[in-house]
């Protein structure tokens, strides 16, 4: 069971690594992480990765993920690696992504007609991809299992170990990690956050979030 995680440059470093902890221990399971080349790999705030092989080298990958983060963009507008998820994502079991990392299978054309999630702040830019956009923390849809904002990656890949070798390692997983989420504050989403803080955090990051509207149409009417 080959388990293959794409990272590329500026992504969120706990996209990559809630997930790789877990399945790091799902038994029988053998991770790869993929990137365009062997050099190492600068996540956003500069914590670097060494990738184990390279979108030509991959092998069919039984599991497909995709992390999130700022990078996305620029890979968004990368052939070869919309290409490689392509290929990849027609034998592979699960196609999956946390964060806006679903905005890159939505690039790839791997969306279309599922239903999906992302981060909140990208919700709305799933539909130019043809995805039906969900706001849950793990939406599973056929082969497809995307979750929704950075930390989620660890309840997607806990769904993911569960469909890939049963509930009961699964919850082993879980316990062994302790992932007992209690966090200080309730306003981990707009569901719960104040009111302003939502508009404060939505305005610091409007202009990143118009450029990658603008992006999402062009691209949606090359590849999709």
């Amino acid at each position: 069971m080959i388990i293959g995680m794409l990272i590329f440059p500026d992504m969120t470093q706990l996209d990559f690594t809630g997930p790789y902890e877990v399945f790091g221990q799902v038994p029988g399971a053998e991770i790869k992480v993929i990137s365009t080349s062997m050099e190492p790999v600068a996540a956003r705030g500069g914590l670097r990765f060494l990738p184990d092989t390279t979108l030509d080298n991959a092998p069919q990958l039984d599991v497909l993920f995709v992390a999130g983060g700022p990078g996305v963009s620029a890979a968004m507008e990368d052939a070869k690696v919309l290409e490689f998820l392509r290929r990849q994502a027609v034998k592979a079991k699960f196609v999956t992504s946390v964060c806006t990392g679903s905005l890159l299978l939505g690039a790839a054309g791997l969306l279309k007609g599922y239903r999906a999630t992302a981060h909140w702040m990208s919700l709305d830019l799933l539909p130019y991809f043809g995805a039906i956009t969900l706001p849950d923390r793990v939406v599973i849809d056929r082969n497809r299992i995307t979750g929704g904002g950075v930390t989620s990656g660890i309840d997607c890949a806990l769904v993911i170990a569960g469909e890939l070798v049963g509930s009961d390692a699964a919850k082993k997983i879980q316990l062994m990690i302790e992932y007992n989420p209690a966090p200080p504050f309730d306003c981990g989403h707009p569901s719960k956050a104040d009111p302003a803080l939502v508009e404060s955090v939505r305005s610091a990051m409007a202009p990143m979030q118009a450029a990658r509207r603008e992006q999402a149409q062009r691209i949606a009417k090359q590849y999709c």
